[in-house]
Formats: structure tokens, C-alpha cells, sequence
């Protein structure tokens, strides 16, 4: 069983991860690379598909539980990990924590660029 989740959640990743790289290979085509658009463009596509797939879940009962891990999970985790950001933010929103919301994305935000120049720095010191 475990096998099986893994396959499938890798499966779904591997073509994600793919899928990436094309949106920010047609998009450096598109408006060149003076803006980060492959990035912008796969996470507001990423997000409007976890949506998608958390909607079509939740509402229809559509998706088997092994189609939410290769979408969800695995296609999406790997195009973008800024549509599971948004989805968690969301939920927080729902259930009414606030500040909980408001620290997760400020924190979110400035610990990940802090540990984007602490990555950089260590090469630097190398």
C-alpha cells in the first residue's frame, strides 16, 4: 500500500516537475526573462488547480483518494508548492484563525527569503 501512495504521488510529481519547466521555458519565449514570470505563472496556475482539485473533492466527491495524492500531492507539489501555501491559507481563513493566517504568511514569506539569502551566503563564505 505504502508502495503504491508513493508511485503514485511520484508519478503525479514527475509530471508536474515537467510541466514546470515548459511554462517557464514558453514564458522566457513569450516575455523574455527580465521578470520571473515562469514562476508567477506556474504559482497562480498551481493555485487555481489545488482549487480545482480540493473543490471537485470536496463538493462532487469526483476524485478517488489515489487521484487527490497524484494531483494534489504530487503534480501540484512539484509544479508549485505556492498552491498548497494558498489552499493552507485559505483553510486558516475558513476556520476563523486570523492571526494564526496573518503570522503563517508574514513568517512564511520573510523565513523563506531569509533562508534563500542564508543558502546564498554559505557559498559566498566558501
Amino acid at each position: 500500500m505504502m508502495l503504491k501512495t508513493i508511485l503514485i504521488i511520484g508519478t503525479g510529481g514527475f509530471l508536474g516537475s515537467i510541466s514546470r519547466y515548459g511554462v517557464s521555458l514558453l514564458t522566457t519565449k513569450w516575455w523574455g526573462n527580465g521578470f520571473p514570470w515562469g514562476t508567477l505563472t506556474v504559482n497562480i496556475l498551481g493555485s487555481f488547480l489545488i482549487g480545482v482539485i480540493y473543490g471537485l473533492a470536496v463538493q462532487n466527491d469526483w476524485l478517488t483518494a489515489d487521484m487527490r495524492l497524484f494531483l494534489a500531492i504530487g503534480f501540484c507539489g512539484s509544479f508549485t508548492t505556492f498552491s498548497t501555501f494558498s489552499y493552507d491559507i485559505i483553510q486558516m481563513i475558513n476556520t476563523g484563525h486570523f492571526i494564526y493566517t496573518a503570522l503563517y504568511v508574514a513568517g512564511s514569506i520573510l523565513l523563506g527569503l531569509m533562508a534563500v539569502f542564508a543558502g546564498i551566503g554559505l557559498f559566498k563564505l566558501a
